[in-house]
């Protein structure tokens, strides 16, 4: 073979293998690359160690939506980021809000399509719903979301690792502000900045569509933000690698 030919083929041959690692770069972008597991339990991330005062405010978004412009507006006038995690018939039939929030700064977050208990579904079927909004909003918006939380707050280990396997972070809480239980405004801010878990690396839950959340949130935030607490969305709260979970479910640092 004549030395052009064989560079020639050698740079085809290094051309095809960097086609390859590309694409493999390409689909490993949001693998989980670190351990979820704890004495063989597949866990979702309920909380974040971290030695500074920050956490994250949470939005599930599956029913109403008559309030979620007023949260908005209430989260940019204290420049507050947050995450919502959407059902796809929400998104479906929201779409300018769910551009509307990404356009905010704010984390957009799978909440499954159908909202069902996904430790009674097939592996297969749980890759459904997860995929089937996970592509509806990569269509309306170009946004690859990576953050997952699981209807009614049920999982089981086939639910996060087929999640793990999709590019997803499987988020739970570790702070319920019950505003679903519509007790009123003041129960709703007590609830949370009186909870025994909060701390550094919560992950605070409420709904949009519920009755008093948005009445409650400005005197949350500021009674939080007084407490010396500072608002991260969860895609700058969790960790995406190195890292560990412990028995409450806290994603911590791995040292060695």
């Amino acid at each position: 073979m004549k030395v052009k030919e064989r560079i020639l083929t050698i740079a085809v041959t290094l051309l095809g293998v960097l086609t390859i690692l590309m694409a493999v770069t390409k689909d490993a972008r949001y693998s989980v690359s670190a351990s979820t597991s704890y004495k063989g339990r597949e866990l979702p991330i309920y909380c974040v160690e971290t030695s500074e005062k920050k956490i994250a405010l949470t939005f599930d978004a599956a029913w109403g939506n008559e309030d979620t412009q007023d949260i908005l507006s209430i989260l940019e006038k204290h420049n507050v980021k947050v995450t919502f995690f959407m059902t796809g018939g929400w998104v479906e039939s929201y779409p300018d809000d769910v551009k509307a929030i990404l356009a905010a700064g704010h984390d957009l977050g799978n909440h499954s399509e159908n909202h069902k208990n996904m430790s009674q579904l097939s592996a297969s079927e749980i890759e459904s719903e997860l995929m089937t909004v996970h592509n509806r909003v990569k269509e309306l918006t170009g946004y690859e979301m990576f953050l997952f939380r699981p209807p009614y707050g049920d999982y089981d280990n086939e639910v996060i690792s087929t999640a793990s396997a999709k590019g997803y972070f499987s988020v739970q809480w570790d702070v319920d502000s019950l505003d679903w239980k519509d007790y009123g405004t003041d129960t709703i801010v007590d609830t949370v900045c009186c909870h025994k878990n909060l701390g550094n690396g919560s992950i605070i839950l409420c709904h949009n569509g519920a009755k008093y959340t948005a009445k409650a949130l400005e005197t949350m935030i500021i009674t939080l933000k007084d407490a010396g607490y500072s608002f991260v969305p969860l895609s700058e709260l969790i960790l995406t690698d190195n890292f560990y979970m412990n028995h409450e479910g806290r994603q911590c640092v791995r040292t060695h």
